[in-house]
């Protein structure tokens, strides 16, 4: 029998003080040894399930403030470096043992469709492999980021390549009246991350940067959880239910499980019970199944804390703190209740929102803050769609199904929800984390609040306005897509969405339905560009800046909005 290989990996997801956890698939099953040069190193054996083999191992030892290469042994043979790679070696890298002064440089962006020779459209060139390949020509620069933050659609189980597309019709066993060009089982949906992640440039970029990721709707189908009525529908579906299964077991082991710290990972019963079986493909299909109860349910604490996984996280870097949430899974959908996020998991954000540190982060794979023309149709077409007039709200869903309204704009107790407990955090207004009743610590102001988004194939940065008495600055960063684009024919209906006049005449029909005016107004600062793009949010003490980057058509990248986002104190 053949030595086991590498199929996928190495991916260096998370590195914490002198622990960092890699992930890898191999094609057999095999015990995975990382070792670095420097003396540090760790084992784990390859857990199976639907027939695949793979590994999360955490290396233990590292020295801080160092960076030190390393390599991956299968069954005790060297699988990486590859032999004859022509790139620079991969390395672990970690921050001081107080890091409390150094910069953190985060790079962000969303929708990547697969490598250009693979995909069926000519699109620009990938901003994520452009950004690689200056990285690896300047491996050891100052500008190396700390984390890559990956905000959804990484993979697009809806919209497949040619060469996906040819496997599916290969298959001899397929659910009745299954999509014949989109994934439906688990087995497919490892084929488009072997397509995305085995793109050279991007392989070298995940072994050595560490990187953190979020899905959005397209790793599981286009308006995903968008209405309790869509759900309806889609369970009507033969093949459903093993897509959505297949959806969030391949999430958690492709994506999910690398968000985690060392200590998380030892603390989720999910790895414990998946680790723990000979095969666990039963144990991540009841899961997928379990946890797509959460939206049915998610408007009553009982009965979703017993169906719940919490997808969102946070991490701290230095001073700065990263709050990433689940903008699809756990969405409560019940008309009159309509959330982004449970009330149980809106409590442990709160909590971490709440904190000592300089810059809070939040990562959320749908801007918060849209082109207010847009924000307004979104709110209308929700209080719409909550209408006691049977035709007005059918109307009015399929309009939401048509035109994707279903952002933060579209959950409007979330939006406002969401800006108060910034204005609340930027005035430093006492309170106990989770808002409790009760005296509790107060907070300082941070210097800057920023909210991470993507998903709608253009660029942009945008302020928000509080009142008087709000000392920190919010801005909403949108950085989309990486290697995708929005139909020319959408363009400029996005740009008259900031235009003053249009977006007045809009507001106007919402206030006619009875929404509410925003409890928060914006204006945008920079953009909207339509390229492809990645950002980069730096953070130096109480300075915070921003810098979108665009792919030129050679496929190098050139700086398309620069901003300062903070005045310093």
């Amino acid at each position: 029998m053949p030595s086991p290989r590498l199929l996928i990996g190495p991916l260096l997801r998370r590195v914490v003080g002198t622990r960092a956890t890699v992930w890898v698939e191999t094609s057999d099953p095999a015990v995975v040894r990382v070792r670095t040069a420097d003396g540090a190193e760790g084992s784990a054996p390859t857990f199976t399930a639907y027939g695949h083999h793979y590994a999360l191992v955490v290396v233990a030892g590292l020295t801080p403030d160092r960076a030190s290469t390393y390599e991956v042994l299968i069954d005790d043979e060297v699988a990486w470096p590859e032999p004859r790679n022509p790139y620079p070696p991969s390395v672990i890298r970690t921050r001081a043992a107080d890091d409390r002064d150094q910069p953190v440089r985060l790079v962000f962006g969303s929708c990547r469709e697969t490598t250009q020779h693979a995909t069926a459209r000519k699109l620009p060139p990938d901003a994520l492999d452009a950004y690689a390949r200056r990285l690896m020509a300047d491996p050891d620069g100052l500008d190396r980021p700390d984390l890559v933050v990956l905000l959804g659609d990484q993979v697009y189980a809806d919209q497949t390549s040619p060469t996906v597309r040819r496997l599916l019709r290969r298959r001899r066993h397929r659910p009745a009246g299954a999509p014949t060009d989109q994934v439906v089982s688990f087995d497919e949906y490892t084929k488009l991350y072997l397509e995305s992640w085995r793109d050279p440039e991007i392989r070298w970029l995940l072994s050595t940067v560490p990187t953190v990721m979020i899905f959005d709707d397209h790793e599981i189908i286009d308006d995903w959880n968008t209405s309790a009525a869509w759900r309806a529908d889609m369970r009507e579906q033969s093949w459903w239910a093993e897509r959505i299964g297949s959806g969030l077991a391949s999430y958690w082991v492709y994506q999910h499980l690398g968000n985690l710290s060392p200590d998380e990972i030892a603390a989720d019963p999910l790895y414990a019970k998946v680790t723990a079986a000979e095969d666990a493909t039963d144990v991540l299909r009841e899961f997928g199944r379990r946890v797509d109860t959460e939206s049915d349910v998610a408007h009553d604490t009982e009965r979703w804390r017993s169906a719940q996984y919490q997808w969102s996280y946070a991490l701290d870097l230095g001073r700065t703190r990263l709050v990433m949430l689940d903008n699809r899974c756990s969405r409560v959908l019940e008309p009159a209740q309509r959330a982004m996020l449970p009330p149980g998991e809106w409590a442990w954000f709160v909590d971490q929102a709440h904190g000592s540190y300089d810059h809070l982060v939040v990562g959320s794979s749908l801007p918060w803050l849209l082109p207010p023309g847009i924000h307004h149709a979104e709110a209308w077409n929700e209080k719409l769609a909550a209408s006691g007039r049977p035709w007005v709200a059918r109307a009015s869903e399929k309009l939401r199904r048509a035109l994707d309204l279903e952002h933060w704009a579209a959950f409007q107790r979330s939006f406002d929800a969401l800006g108060a407990l910034f204005a609340r955090i930027g005035s430093g207004t006492p309170g106990t984390p989770a808002d409790r009743v009760g005296a509790g610590p107060a907070y300082a102001p941070p210097a800057s609040i920023s909210v991470l988004g993507g998903d709608v194939h253009h660029s942009y940065v945008a302020r928000a306005r509080f009142g008087d008495g709000m000392a920190t600055p919010v801005h909403q960063l949108t950085c989309s897509p990486i290697h995708n684009q929005v139909p020319a024919g959408m363009r400029p209906l996005m740009r008259l969405g900031w235009s003053a006049g249009p977006s007045a005449a809009v507001r106007a029909l919402a206030r006619s339905a009875g929404v509410r005016r925003p409890t928060v107004r914006w204006r945008k600062l920079d953009g909207p560009y339509f390229g492809n793009a990645v950002g980069t949010l730096l953070h130096r003490e109480r300075q915070a800046e921003v810098t979108i980057e665009g792919t030129t058509s050679d496929g190098r990248l050139r700086t398309v909005a620069h901003r300062q986002l903070t005045t310093g104190r």
